[in-house]
């Protein structure tokens, strides 16, 4: 790459900051709706919570490795940049590189977490479904 500089690697800071503040955020509404199911299920246990909570535990998990990605990501953009301001170009090249697919990867987990998500939501769904038809 003859046009490879510092501002090359910085380009992704915005957007890892925005997507580390999404994952944040969707880490925390899962926090709370397992905090909510354990009350719920303390007081009237029922087997559809059993079926969320191992949806609930997979996206955590995919979150944690989402934030990791992402993190990850980031700090290899900031070594790259380190590595362009002591004229290693090279290497700073190989490491954006990683950097990207590091994102890549953590944009991938996302949108499996989005669709453990849309299967969590369709549990709920049936429950209702299954409520109104017996009413």
């Amino acid at each position: 790459m003859d046009n490879f500089s510092i501002n090359t690697p910085s380009l992704l800071f915005p957007a890892i900051s925005l997507l580390m503040l999404a994952y944040t955020n969707r880490f925390l509404a899962i926090s709370g709706i397992i905090r909510q199911l354990y009350e719920h299920h303390r007081a009237n246990p029922h087997e559809n919570i059993l079926r969320q909570l191992n949806n609930l535990k997979m996206r955590v998990w995919l979150i944690r490795y989402m934030q990791a990605f992402g993190i990850s990501s980031l700090l290899l953009c900031i070594v790259s940049m380190v590595l362009i301001s002591v004229s290693h170009a090279d290497w700073a090249q190989i490491l954006f590189i990683g950097s990207l697919i590091l994102m890549v990867g953590s944009l991938v987990l996302c949108l499996l977490e989005v669709m453990v998500s849309d299967a969590a939501l369709k549990i709920l769904l049936a429950d209702i479904e299954d409520d109104i038809r017996r009413h």
